[in-house]
């Protein structure tokens, strides 16, 4: 079972967990919801990201919804740098989308997104979140163990150019019902 960082939304975080430790960069990231201004930046960045990207019709939509959390990450130029959504039904999530900047990945900020997404879920009730993800992508799934989620499945050729398996992860959030009111 996972425990689940909360940091308040708009949160600026430090460089170092930004950039990694031992950073000496004196930048930080902002990690804010997404507004309709930021949708021509976020989809250049899912382009960038991956080879079936979702279309500016689709972020649009999901703007609009009360069940999704659609998160951005800027740098301290106010560049989008990552975005990342998640959306929920009664106890179950499904982290949607999450995806970074070619030139801002392996610096922590995906883990940084991750970690708002999941706090700021688990705060409508949610109680487990499932996600897929290509079983080649090594680096996502690092990341995505490291914060608790386990292999319960498998897709086959889920995933198209290329033609892909995607491994379907889960994560329990670690409640204590016996507290709840």
């Amino acid at each position: 079972m996972a425990r689940v960082r909360r940091l308040p939304l708009g949160t600026r975080l430090p460089a170092a967990l930004a950039a990694g430790a031992g950073s000496r960069s004196e930048r930080s990231v902002k990690i804010r919801p997404a507004t309709p201004a930021d949708l021509d930046a976020v989809v250049r960045n899912e382009a960038a990201s991956f080879s079936t990207p979702w279309s500016r019709h689709t972020f649009l939509s999901l703007l609009a919804r009360h069940t999704v959390i659609f998160r951005v990450a800027e740098d301290d130029a106010g560049a989008l740098i990552g975005h990342g959504i998640i959306w929920w039904v009664f106890d179950e999530a499904e982290l949607a989308n999450l995806a970074i900047s070619p030139s801002a990945r392996g610096n922590g900020l995906g883990g940084a997104l991750l970690d708002v997404l999941l706090a700021e879920v688990a705060l409508h009730g949610v109680l487990r979140v499932f996600l897929e993800v290509r079983k080649s992508n090594e680096a996502a799934l690092r990341l995505y163990r490291s914060r608790g989620f386990e292999a319960v499945g498998e897709r086959r050729n889920y995933y198209v150019n290329p033609r892909e398996d995607a491994i379907v992860l889960q994560l329990d959030f670690d409640v204590d019902l016996s507290r709840a009111s």
